[in-house]
């Protein structure tokens, strides 16, 4: 019910009750105002009936012919009620008037109450059949949005129910883009394992006819990836599944780093990678250690694959918003058209490595912002590539 037919309804509702009050107002006034005549006209009658006994007989000879003579109950205290007349004698046709012009009120407040009543009922059970038809074309998948019709005791209700559906509409979305998504998954992972699983079957046919280390070698290359690509999947599994248990301890960021580097020595020395971490004093960020660790080697993996041989900085500030941490290379940087996508499971980039499942950046960028972090990727103005993470104390 809009806002113009509530103020009606309530107008309507004022109205009737103030025809009856008014109504029942008239009757008393009426009744007062007779009693007040008839008190005068007492109080005259007796001083002249006192002072001149003889007038008596005129006196109730004339008050029997503008009454029409009513000699009903006699009252014995005052002269009028001893004469045979009651307040009722005086009031006359006025009374009468007054009578049903209240009675006309009366049923005038009456009838308009009803009416009001039953339009607010049909009005009421309009706005119940509106959001009920609305219910079912929401179960049939054909709602439109559900439009304000205006400020009513069923606003509240209407809003409630817009909220629900909405909610519903998103959890369904939702649903059906984690479908999407798993369907996808299950397909880079078919894609993924087919590579190595491939390789291994031809090194093992060549075996067969001429045993060579070279293809021992490339079996275990090959056993070695499967390995990480079964390690990711599991990790991403738990992350999927919400069972992924993160601690909450105080972590020196400078330690971090350190130790995320001396995990990847052997790597950075095969390939001639230096890395410099500079300590800057104690700066302490709340996350879990380990896997905070595994996401930062993610990054230093990926920026020695862009730039081996060459050298991976690191750098990290505290201000009472956050704790930045800053990863970055000497190389050439990220191909512009990966930088929007370089954080998808299973996106590899033009300038990816050999062997790279595009699971790492992916890992990294969850493991930071299930810790209240943000990760962002870009390119140096003078060269290379940039990782920005940063960890919020709030």
């Amino acid at each position: 019910m809009s806002g113009q037919k509530n103020v009606l309804v309530t107008f309507g509702f004022v109205l009737s009750v103030s025809l009856i009050v008014s109504a029942v107002s008239v009757l008393f006034v009426s009744y007062h105002y007779s009693r007040l005549q008839f008190d005068l006209l007492n109080v005259i009658c007796g001083e002249m009936a006192e002072q001149e006994p003889e007038t008596k007989n005129i006196i109730a000879a004339a008050l029997k012919e503008y009454t029409g003579g009513n000699p009903d109950r006699a009252a014995e205290e005052d002269m009028l009620s001893a004469l045979g007349y009651r307040i009722s004698d005086f009031s006359g046709s006025a009374c009468g008037q007054n009578a049903l012009f209240a009675a006309m009120g009366i049923l005038t407040g009456i009838l308009l109450f009803i009416s009001t009543f039953l339009y607010r009922n049909k009005i009421e059970n309009m706005r119940i059949r509106a959001l009920a038809e609305y219910l079912e074309q929401v179960n049939t998948g054909k709602a439109a949005i559900l439009s304000a019709s205006g400020e009513d005791d069923f606003s509240r209700l209407e809003d409630e129910i817009y909220k629900t559906v909405t909610y519903l509409y998103q959890t369904k979305d939702s649903a059906v883009q984690a479908k999407n998504d798993f369907a996808e998954n299950l397909s880079n992972i078919a894609h993924q394992l087919k590579t190595p699983i491939t390789a291994i079957s031809l090194s093992v046919q060549i075996m067969k006819q001429n045993i060579d280390n070279r293809h021992l070698e490339q079996v275990e290359k090959q056993l070695l990836r499967l390995t990480h690509l079964e390690e990711a999947l599991l990790v991403l599994s738990r992350i999927d599944a919400g069972t992924l248990h993160l601690q909450r301890d105080e972590v020196d960021v400078f330690t971090l780093l350190v130790l995320a580097a001396d995990n990847l020595q052997e790597l950075f020395a095969s390939s001639r990678t230096s890395v410099d971490i500079p300590e800057q004093g104690e700066m302490l960020v709340t996350a879990d250690l380990d896997w905070t660790m595994e996401a930062v080697m993610n990054l230093m993996k990926n920026c020695m694959e862009h730039s081996p041989g060459g050298m991976i900085h690191c750098s990290y500030a505290q201000n009472p918003l956050y704790t930045e941490i800053l990863i970055w290379d000497d190389g050439e940087g990220f191909a512009k058209e990966d930088i929007p996508h370089l954080f998808e499971r299973f996106y590899r980039g033009q300038n990816a490595s050999e062997g790279g499942i595009g699971i790492g950046l992916a890992l990294s960028k969850e493991m930071i912002e299930r810790q209240n972090g943000t990760i962002r990727a870009q390119n140096r103005s003078d060269g290379g590539a940039l990782f920005e993470i940063r960890f919020y104390s709030h």
